[in-house]
């Protein structure tokens, strides 16, 4: 494909296709450039180089190769599948995509088993299908694509943030409002750089989230339902702990031993996911079932969470 230059003042190039190609990761893009599979004005070039209006940049994806991951027949609780999609309501402690000490067992293992391999190339060899994640600690929705177009659509769909997610969370403490919205800028941590932290406007990503305080318990624990606005690392576990509330069974940001509560899992669940659907458009919510460790603030709860909370 061709893409005109048009931006006002220059930039970088991998920078400037970020927004233009929002279906591929700033890394992918730097791999593609350094295979000559990205050229500007038909000349191999760097990631750093700059492109200005008048400029021309060609862009060839590669046909996926065939996966590394294997499939395996792992059970995979289905929320929802047609030709386009499927809808997983993920397990807590599955890990998304095969990395570097989880090559197998993981949920792209278990659907390439599922649907055959019949899923989008575009996230490459150690992604096929996947446009968005959840950590491995995390449960609930995660949708998936099974062609190209439906992964284009869907990684729009995240990158514009016109999809709705929202998530269940139990935490220890109380916030000081029942009911707020979280804006701050989240990068990494300048100390551990296995965190993810807030961060001074300037660095990082802007992070909004909406949170309301769902039920409040008499161990000093609350329910709270969290509509997320972006999708930064940990944005749901780094707020929680900005706002004095850090999540149950936290490994990262709280101190699990220290809590008033054990609960033996992180107490954090992707409960629903609202997107339009890639081929049709129609409007389509997705609830994953809440796990049974929430039992007890969702049973004392008197909010009816048999339905979508909008």
């Amino acid at each position: 494909m061709k893409i005109d230059v048009d931006c006002i003042k220059p930039q970088r190039i991998d920078q400037f296709l970020v927004t233009r190609l929002p279906e591929l990761s700033r890394s992918r893009i730097q791999a593609l450039i350094k295979s000559g599979d990205i050229l500007l004005n038909d000349t191999k070039t760097k990631a750093k180089q700059q492109v200005s209006s008048g400029d021309v940049i060609s862009v060839v994806i590669p046909e996926p190769e065939p996966a590394e991951a294997q499939p395996e027949d792992i059970p995979l609780e289905v929320i929802y599948e047609d030709n386009d999609i499927i809808v997983i309501n993920k397990a807590h402690g599955m890990v998304v995509h095969p990395a570097a000490g989880n090559a197998e067992g993981t949920l792209v293992n278990a659907l390439l088993f599922h649907c055959k391999g019949q899923l989008s190339g575009i996230g490459g060899v150690e992604r096929p299908g996947i446009v968005h994640r959840l950590d491995k600690d995390t449960s609930g929705c995660i949708i998936v694509a099974k062609n190209d177009n439906a992964h284009q659509s869907l990684t729009t769909q995240f990158h514009d943030r016109t999809n709705e997610k929202r998530y269940l969370t139990v935490v220890q403490g109380n916030p000081n409002q029942d009911e707020d919205s979280i804006f701050t800028h989240i990068g990494r941590h300048p100390v551990n750089r296995l965190k993810m932290a807030v961060v001074n406007p300037g660095s990082g990503k802007t992070a909004i989230t909406d949170y309301k305080v769902l039920h409040h318990a008499d161990n000093g624990t609350c329910l709270i339902l969290c509509d997320l606005h972006t999708g930064r690392t940990h944005q749901i576990r780094v707020h929680m702990l900005h706002i004095g509330t850090p999540i149950l069974a936290d490994p990262i940001y709280a101190k699990p031993a220290r809590q008033s509560v054990q609960t033996g899992r992180l107490m954090l669940h992707a409960w629903q996911l609202v997107i339009d659907h890639p081929r049709t458009g129609e409007r389509m919510t997705f609830q994953a079932p809440i796990p049974e460790e929430y039992a007890p603030w969702t049973d004392a709860c008197e909010t009816d969470l048999s339905r979508p909370v909008g």
